[in-house]
Parts: structure tokens; C-alpha cells; sequence
């Protein structure tokens, strides 16, 4: 759950969205839940920018919204 977080801190500041969505995808099967998914992006936005972290955010509502469906 905790190396989930982390690598999605990295992913964000790295801006590679097309990896974040999976890796948001299997932090939600590891046991983290859309809140601290929420806030580990939200803490990125201070230390890598907050066009990264608005661009995580949005990649995440997405993949958040299709777990939620399934």
C-alpha cells in the first residue's frame, strides 16, 4: 500500500500519466482507498507543481469513477 503511494508521488512528478493510470488502478486493488489516493496526490502539488498534480488529479477521478462502476 505504501510503495502504491509512493510510486504514484514519483509518477506524478514525473508527469507520465499514461503510467499513473494503471498504477492508480492497482494502489485501489492494494488497499489504498480514493481518499488517500487524493491526498498523496494533493501533497505532490507542493513539492512537484501543481499543473502535475492537477493533471493527476484528473487522470485519477477517472480511473477512480470506473472502479467505483465495476
Amino acid at each position: 500500500k505504501e510503495r502504491s503511494l509512493i510510486t504514484l508521488g514519483a509518477l506524478t512528478a514525473l508527469r507520465a500519466s499514461g503510467e499513473l493510470r494503471g498504477h492508480i488502478r492497482g494502489a485501489l486493488n492494494n488497499g489504498c482507498t480514493p481518499e488517500e489516493v487524493r491526498e498523496a496526490l494533493l501533497h505532490c502539488a507542493i513539492y512537484a507543481g501543481v499543473p502535475a498534480s492537477s493533471e493527476a488529479f484528473k487522470v485519477a477521478a477517472e480511473v477512480i469513477q470506473e472502479s467505483l462502476q465495476d
